[in-house]
């Protein structure tokens, strides 16, 4: 369906937000994004303070084609939108430190060359780790082909024969654990904990995961892992620039109270029609169709009455959140060679980390495992001359009751208290025992200030894990049953979670208006690949 003289009025400017409404602006549409907070990029927003730059968020550029198949939608590219640089070591991983051991082990994963850490950690295990690649890269294309790029508005995208073909082994994939599936392949605990903590950017555990997404493995071991220049704030900034050249108005500081409708008797339980969105202020803005790309959950039990509700309250009490995380952004006086861009630290009791997060007895993990990442390894443009800018992301239950964070160690206790213990932790296991004296910005964020500034359920840090009954056909729709005009797009809504879907969820939306039921990408027409090129 043409967007010409249609108005679209879209829920959130992050990521998902700002790249549908640079989409349906290009589809004709008189697009107006509407967000709560001050500022746009949602989770990959930016924090500046005293010469440092952090990112809030996502920190981590992976499938590359994804982002630039998106700006040549727009008629522009990756490469002109972004100074992009390719991270050698693509991470490096600290091991929980033995008795009598002086920090802790570590391994530098390089892309194209992942043979030289497992074999530094398993000997005699490259022809394992070449046929886990393979399988890994079959799983990638297939998903890129039939998986990621469809609504699943028609079934016809899965009985295709690239997929009847496969059906045994995707039975097997979904069936199988991401841990079983890597256990099945290696010995060495550190070498299955390198390969299992994929499932974290997936928002959930290595047992928790289904096997298919060993395909992750293809995206930093092999296609490689980028960084943009100026940080994740430039990416935003060029999702600012497609959507606003293309007419997109954004507005920050505005909140939606409802979404308004008519009634409207349709096929499938359709009972009402969107005619616009209701501000906080009292004002209404007029549309034809409305976009949540929020926390689906807070749009479907706060925004719609329940009798238009898609997924009311019962639904979400039987679904997982993911885990939510303890953010710690810290300004570091000096240098820190122990790290790389991107360093994962890995306790060693794996299991009892994950138990903790998401078991009956939902806790903090003592100890826990962590992510660093230090930019300024990369850009010394994001912090001052001869200091560091670090991001640590603590994974935590997904609940609000941990509390808050806050500036100069402000937050509340049992925040403040993890991010204390995963400071400690990087200072004996980098062996910089100065490193908490040496902090001059400190910034932690806690679940509570996702729940309160993104909306997001339960605090969740990245939005409905990918469990089996939450990945592809089986998450949550990207358009409303009982409201016609209302799509949805973001983490929380196919194809999941994490910038890239973000930006894919952009297209389903257009394939939702349009009808298409294709499972590809939308092809770039022909006179915006002259543009791009």
């Amino acid at each position: 369906m043409s967007g010409a003289g249609r108005r679209a009025v879209v829920i959130g400017a992050g990521v998902a937000g700002l790249a549908t409404a640079a989409l349906l602006a290009r589809e004709g549409y008189d697009v107006e994004v509407v967000e709560q907070q001050l500022h746009v990029g949602g989770r990959a927003a930016t924090w500046q303070h005293e010469g440092f730059t952090f990112d809030l968020g996502p920190s981590w550029y992976l499938m590359p084609e994804v982002f630039d198949h998106f700006f040549r939608l727009c008629g522009t590219s990756a490469e002109d939108e972004l100074d992009l640089v390719r991270l050698d070591p693509a991470y490096r991983v600290l091991f929980e430190p033995r008795e009598g051991e002086g920090g802790a082990p570590a391994v530098d994963v390089r892309t194209g060359r992942a043979h030289e850490a497992f074999e530094a950690l398993e000997p005699g295990s490259s022809a394992r780790l070449d046929a886990y690649l393979r399988s890994s890269r079959e799983a990638y294309d297939l998903a890129l082909r039939h998986f990621l790029y469809t609504t699943f508005a028609s079934p016809r995208g899965l009985v295709g024969r690239d997929v009847v073909r496969r059906a045994p082994r995707l039975a097997r994939l979904l069936g199988t654990s991401l841990e079983r599936f890597v256990a099945a392949r290696f010995a060495d605990d550190r070498a299955r904990q390198v390969l299992g903590y994929p499932a974290v950017f997936l928002g959930t555990s290595p047992d928790r995961a289904p096997s298919l997404y060993h395909l992750m493995s293809h995206a930093d071991l092999e296609a490689g892992v980028l960084y943009p220049r100026g940080g994740f704030g430039a990416v935003v900034d060029a999702l600012v620039r497609t959507a606003t050249a293309a007419g997109v108005r954004v507005r920050t500081g505005t909140r939606v109270t409802g979404v308004a409708t008519v009634p409207e008797r349709g096929r499938r339980g359709v009972r009402a029609r969107v005619v616009g969105v209701d501000l906080a202020d009292g004002e209404r803005l007029a549309a034809d169709v409305v976009v949540g790309a929020g926390d689906l959950h807070d749009l479907e039990t706060r925004i719609l009455p329940p009798e238009l509700a898609t997924y009311p309250e019962r639904w979400w009490d039987s679904r997982d959140p993911g885990f939510g995380t303890v953010l710690v952004h810290l300004g570091v006086r000096g240098r820190l060679p122990a790290l790389a861009h991107h360093t994962l630290a890995f306790t060693r009791d794996w299991h009892a980390n994950f138990d903790a997060i998401f078991g009956a007895g939902r806790r903090v993990p003592d100890p826990a495992s962590f992510y660093v990442c230090t930019p300024s390894r990369t850009d010394p443009g994001v912090a001052p001359d001869d200091h560091e800018t670090l991001f640590l992301l603590v994974p935590v239950p997904a609940d609000p009751t941990i509390g808050a964070g806050g500036i100069a160690g402000s937050g509340d206790a049992a925040v403040e208290a993890v991010a204390d213990a995963a400071i400690a932790t990087l200072a004996d296991w980098a062996q910089v025992p100065d490193l908490a004296s040496r902090v001059v910005v400190r910034r932690t964020v806690g679940p509570a200030d996702f729940a309160r500034d993104l909306s997001s359920w339960s605090g969740s840090a990245l939005g409905p894990a990918h469990t089996l009954r939450q990945s592809a056909f089986f998450r949550g729709r990207n358009a409303s049953r009982r409201v016609a005009g209302l799509l949805y797009a973001g983490g929380s809504t196919v194809p999941g979670i994490g910038l890239p879907m973000c930006l894919i969820s952009a297209e389903l939306v257009v394939k939702r208006l349009r009808g298409d039921t294709s499972t590809g990408p939308l092809p770039v027409p022909a006179r915006l690949r002259e543009v791009a090129a």
